[in-house]
């Protein structure tokens, strides 16, 4: 078995960084916004047919809001990054760069509204739409750049998929799997733990930082990694353009 061509490897390495910042994003979104999930659009869902079932105490607006954006952000993305990889344009370091201003734009948003408040207003739905907007628009930064298994806004389907993997394929002959099989179970491990530390890291930036001032760090980070894509991890031939 060759060896693995090493832009699949950076690739899997940057959007592990995504996945982790996606969990750092919800852990902020979810403890301070008012119980909504920015990154994880399938809660906002559940909540929106909770709701209408009429059960619960239900965040109706605030889930709406983030859908609601979150689908703008994904049209958003969608248009944007097509028409910059057509012109040959490097349109991941231009999602990352988009994400990564919303989030802090969202962040000052929060804090001059709120300042160091432990929560942001819930009915503060221009700080919810921007973070939601944010996350469509990684979505389609996301699906563009089709890393196997690495959505980077959710787990489930990892988890599955790595469960399956190591039941179900077999071994080589020396006792291990194909060099191809480590690289997409790393991948789904990487999607699972990614949003598990990203949302332990979210929390810890609260308690110092308030919603606020989180939400400019984790853009701030997010731009970092657009600039560091840019210059050292990702070559042209990474981000070629996608149809």
């Amino acid at each position: 078995m060759p060896d693995l061509p090493p832009s699949e490897v950076r690739r899997a390495a940057a959007m592990t960084v995504l996945t982790v910042i996606s969990g750092a994003v919800d852990a902020v979104s979810f403890l301070t916004l008012g119980k909504v999930f920015c990154a994880l659009v399938t809660g906002n869902v559940l909540f929106l047919s909770f709701a209408l079932a009429g059960e619960g105490d239900v965040p109706v607006e605030r889930a709406a809001t983030a859908v609601a954006a979150f689908a703008a952000g994904a049209a958003l993305g969608a248009l944007t990054l097509a028409g910059l990889a057509a012109r040959g344009r490097p349109w991941f370091v231009a999602g990352l760069a988009g994400e990564g201003l919303l989030l802090v734009a969202s962040g000052a948003v929060a804090l001059g509204r709120h300042g160091l408040a432990d929560a942001v207003d819930h009915t503060d739905y221009v700080v919810i739409g921007g973070v939601a907007l944010a996350m469509g628009l990684r979505a389609s930064t996301a699906l563009r750049m089709h890393v196997p298994g690495m959505p980077t806004l959710l787990s489930q389907t990892a988890l599955a998929q790595l469960v399956n993997d190591l039941l179900n394929r077999p071994l080589t002959a020396d006792g291990r799997a194909p060099r191809h099989r480590l690289l997409a179970r790393a991948r789904w491990a990487a999607t699972v733990l990614g949003i598990f530390v990203g949302g332990v890291l979210g929390t810890w930036l609260l308690v110092p930082l308030g919603p606020g001032r989180a939400l400019i760090v984790i853009g701030a980070v997010v731009l970092t990694f657009a600039a560091a894509c840019h210059v050292v991890l990702l070559r042209r031939e990474d981000m070629g353009a996608r149809t």
